[in-house]
């Protein structure tokens, strides 16, 4: 079991339970699944960024991606129904929580001037989305090795049914928010 899954069913479960008086464990919140996505625009001109993108996400979270294409054809961005546009994971059960773990501990220090996540990205149904500049900031990843530097959006689907239980739960587990101004 991961350290990150035992942390939630020992230490938050109860925790959330005394705080939002829970008559069931089943009714505290719980991260569903993640989502990894990243969108490689610049692939309309280079299809070796895809592939690139593709094998850059597979080594992150230990899962083959998912090539998404364009729904529709726009001509102002040069794009055709069914052109390969970006990749993308869905993380689930232990390894969802093997990749929050490494995201939690390792990959949000490693930022460059980072003050904490913004309490603000949440949905209003309890997701959280963040988004990363660069795919290097994973010690999995050489920077020596990488031709464009890409970023990625990470997404939380959140079983709680507010952006209060879901940041509640989020910070039990360690995830570094930081003071926004004006809130």
């Amino acid at each position: 079991m991961t350290r990150l899954l035992e942390k939630y069913q020992q230490q938050v479960v109860p925790q959330l339970m005394e705080k939002f008086v829970y008559k069931n464990k089943l009714a505290v919140p719980k991260i569903q699944k993640i989502v990894v996505n990243m969108g490689v625009g610049r692939a309309i001109d280079n299809k070796k960024l895809i592939e690139e993108a593709t094998k850059h996400l597979s080594i992150i979270t230990g899962q083959k991606p998912l090539i998404t294409k364009a729904k529709k054809a726009i001509s102002g961005f040069k794009l055709r129904q069914g052109q390969a546009i970006g990749c993308k994971v869905t993380l689930r059960g232990k390894r969802m929580f093997e990749f929050l773990d490494r995201l939690i501990s390792v990959v949000l220090p490693r930022i460059r001037d980072f003050r904490g996540l913004s309490p603000r990205s949440f949905d209003g149904r309890g997701n959280y989305t963040l988004g990363l500049t660069e795919q290097i900031v994973f010690p999995e990843i050489s920077a020596d090795t990488v031709e464009f530097v890409q970023g990625m959006d990470i997404t939380l689907a959140i079983s709680g049914k507010s952006d209060e239980q879901s940041c509640e739960l989020l910070k039990l587990l360690g995830m570094p928010f930081g003071l926004e101004k004006g809130v």
